[in-house]
């Protein structure tokens, strides 16, 4: 397959249909100006990847990436419509905190990144949450609920809950 041109589309009836494996390994992140918004990451403090480049940011989250390219080149990559983001996407991303109290602290680091509080700290029937978004309207819930699991990497154990308290 790799002998192809570039831009040569393979048809999904040319092979069996497989599932994928249950894993995730990199979240693209469309973004209107790459060297801002490596700049915020940076500014919460972030590692970027010295395997990255000036148009393909990335910062290893543990096992995963979360990769900054420009939205255009994402929208034309995609084949999507229109580059512009339409209101809200019904996509977040959700920081997991350690204790109650890092979630406001975690909210105020963002904000003083240059990301914008979109939802105080707040208490919830589960524990405290809050969201900020990031310079290009990406949507974050910085969380802490009692139930939350995780492994001495400080990966999150999908199937054990701990009994909830509050």
């Amino acid at each position: 397959m790799l002998d192809k041109a570039k831009g040569h589309q393979f048809s999904t009836a040319e092979f069996p249909a497989i599932a994928p494996s249950q894993r995730m390994h990199l979240i693209l992140l469309g973004v209107d100006d790459i060297g801002r918004s490596r700049k915020f990451y940076e500014a919460l403090g972030w590692q970027k990847s010295p395997t990255g480049h000036d148009e393909f940011v990335k910062f290893d989250l543990g096992g995963y990436a979360l990769c900054l390219l420009s939205r255009a080149a994402f929208a034309a990559d995609s084949l999507a419509e229109t580059v512009e983001p339409a209101g809200f996407n019904g996509v977040g991303f959700v920081y997991l905190a350690k204790t109650p109290q890092e979630v406001p602290a975690i909210l105020a680091k963002a904000v003083e990144a240059g990301g914008t509080l979109v939802k105080p700290a707040t208490r919830t029937p589960w524990g405290i949450a809050g969201y900020f978004k990031d310079p290009d309207g990406h949507l974050f819930e910085v969380d802490y609920e009692e139930v939350w699991v995780f492994d001495e990497q400080n990966r999150l154990v999908v199937d054990e809950v701990n009994e909830r308290t509050c």
